[in-house]
């Protein structure tokens, strides 16, 4: 039970992770600012990155444990 919960809060949070990505691309372009913008727009998505890495990973390894369960 504890797994099921665990793993639906780590799906919500990859669709947010994710769709923050998809809404930070189309604003890039529209944006180019100065290099200030830049680099916290890059640290941003860098971050979004290895946010989406880390959840996917928790989000398999929740799957396959409930395989074995």
């Amino acid at each position: 039970m504890v797994l099921s919960i665990l793993q639906i809060f780590t799906a919500v949070l990859l669709i947010v992770v994710i769709l923050l990505q998809v809404q930070g691309a189309g604003i890039s372009g529209a944006f180019g600012g100065g290099m200030e913008v830049y680099r916290s727009k890059r640290s941003f998505e860098k971050f979004l990155i290895w946010a989406t890495v880390i959840l996917t990973t928790l989000f398999a390894l929740f799957s396959l444990l409930q395989l074995r369960s």
